[in-house]
């Protein structure tokens, strides 16, 4: 009895699933060929599939507005895109098509919303929710931000101190605030309360104190952000809870204040057997925010949400060619792939993060257990977990075949550029790969066309100082 590849995978999961189906013994992602891909392009190579940042968009929206239709909810739901997440202008733009608000985390990113104005892909109505510790560059951004028009800014108190310092650079202009009340952390941590934002037993006094009654400060939200995301557990609504308390606490002192953040958060499926309920998590979230201001004649907060990872996770990949399988021992096989691990999916040996691993062709070729390597000298540029007991199982080939096995990471769109330094210097020098954008055209044909080539030596060189600019 032969047990091919495909067996494993249709007895183990539901297959073909979204995004994922096989024409003949090969991969389709979306539709596409993957084949088709690596024959025009080689490898390795990364690609985003832009239409999938729209599916993703529209899915939130479409299942917050249910529940807030259901719950008979007088708030309204505003989707912001974390720019942080993936700043590609490929991606911010496709996000921006469908109407997206923005969260900023730095000083550059307001640079990038003044890029974004001046290309009239945002207006001056534009809501734009300002995060992260404010530096003194990235306050006095935001303020000229304003001072130029732009009507909805939103600066997310991280520290006290910040309060002063805006104050001081507003120089009497209204300005409008919200507070991040600081998430005691689970349980694992390395450490129990978050350093981001203000503690939340802290946050009344502050209010007090420091807001009430100023006419040149406006409180309009309470940001909540549980960093290991929004989930079904007793962790997540007691901290959700803390923050419907603290809201309602504030609410009763504060007219202004009008909005409830949950900032991101929302999973990506990052194995073959992912279930997540967003329906019921997002249900959920409504109907507890409409129960909590209700029990105390309150309107209903305005819902804000932040997904980065959502937005655009799911719509990257990335493809090796398996160079060399390896026997190092009686047990261990190695498959060494054609760039390095550590360069292109960086948080995948960094904080542990795991992906869709899947084969692109042998499909009907029996399987074995394999750790993946990349071709730096690191001992840490390895892959070797996925769902089947901590190991990796993939198809068998012999060294005469014809063809190479090809492996894709799916779902890497977020982050992962920015964690390796796009465009930068690499470990060991190994070049970052062919950037690939697929698209659909106006009557839902594919396209694609290279964003960029691979690293060559010569841009290497000029960083590292080698070569230097002609004059």
């Amino acid at each position: 009895m032969k047990n091919t590849y495909f067996d494993l995978i249709e007895q183990s999961y539901y297959f073909p699933q979204e995004g994922f189906d096989l024409r003949g013994d090969s991969l389709t992602f979306h539709g596409i060929s993957l084949k088709y891909l690596i024959k025009k392009y080689g490898t390795p190579f990364r690609f985003i599939y832009l239409p999938k940042i729209g599916e993703q968009i529209k899915k939130s929206r479409n299942l917050f507005n249910k529940a807030i239709k259901k719950n008979n909810y007088n708030g309204k739901y505003y989707y912001c895109y974390c720019t942080k997440c993936n700043h590609f202008s490929h991606v911010v733009n496709e996000a921006l098509k469908h109407n997206v608000n923005l969260e900023t985390s730095s000083s550059y990113d307001i640079d990038l919303i003044l890029h974004l104005f001046k290309d009239k892909k945002i207006d001056k109505n534009r809501k734009i929710i300002h995060n992260g510790y404010k530096t003194q560059e990235y306050l006095s951004k935001i303020i000229e931000l304003q001072r130029l028009g732009f009507k909805n800014n939103i600066i997310v108190l991280d520290s006290i101190n910040e309060l002063q310092r805006i104050e001081k650079l507003a120089n009497g202009e209204k300005v409008k605030v919200g507070i991040r009340m600081a998430i005691n952390e689970e349980s694992q941590s390395a450490y129990y309360t978050s350093r981001l934002g203000i503690r939340h037993t802290n946050i009344p006094e502050f209010f007090q104190n420091q807001i009430k009654g100023k006419k040149n400060i406006e409180l309009k939200m309470l940001h909540f952000f549980v960093d290991s995301g929004i989930k079904d557990s007793l962790y997540f609504w007691g901290e959700f809870q803390k923050a419907m308390k603290l809201y309602v606490e504030l609410k009763k002192q504060c007219d202004t204040l009008d909005s409830f953040n949950l900032g991101g958060g929302f999973p990506i499926r990052n194995h073959l057997g992912f279930e997540y309920d967003y329906e019921y998590m997002i249900k959920e979230i409504v109907s507890n925010i409409k129960t909590a201001c209700s029990a105390e004649n309150l309107p209903d907060p305005d819902i804000y949400t932040e997904f980065g990872k959502y937005t655009v996770g799911e719509s990257g990949a990335i493809i090796f060619e398996v160079l060399e399988q390896k026997q190092q021992n009686d047990t261990e096989s190695w498959y060494i792939i054609n760039n390095s691990l550590m360069n292109t999916i960086p948080d995948s040996w960094s904080i542990f993060e795991k992906f869709i691993l899947l084969p692109i062709n042998k499909w009907n070729n029996e399987y074995k257990r394999a750790n993946i390597g990349g071709i730096s000298c690191d001992h840490s540029d390895y892959y070797n977990s996925e769902d089947f007991n901590q190991e990796v199982l993939l198809p068998a080939y012999s060294d005469d075949d014809k063809e190479p096995l090809y492996l894709g990471f799916f779902h890497t769109g977020a982050y992962q550029d920015a964690i390796s330094g796009y465009g930068g210097i690499k470990h060991c020098l190994i070049p970052a790969p062919k950037h690939v954008i697929i698209d659909r055209d106006e009557k839902g044909n594919f396209f694609d066309y290279v964003y960029r080539n691979e690293q060559s030596a010569e841009e290497m060189f000029k960083i590292l100082g080698y070569t230097k600019d002609e004059e």
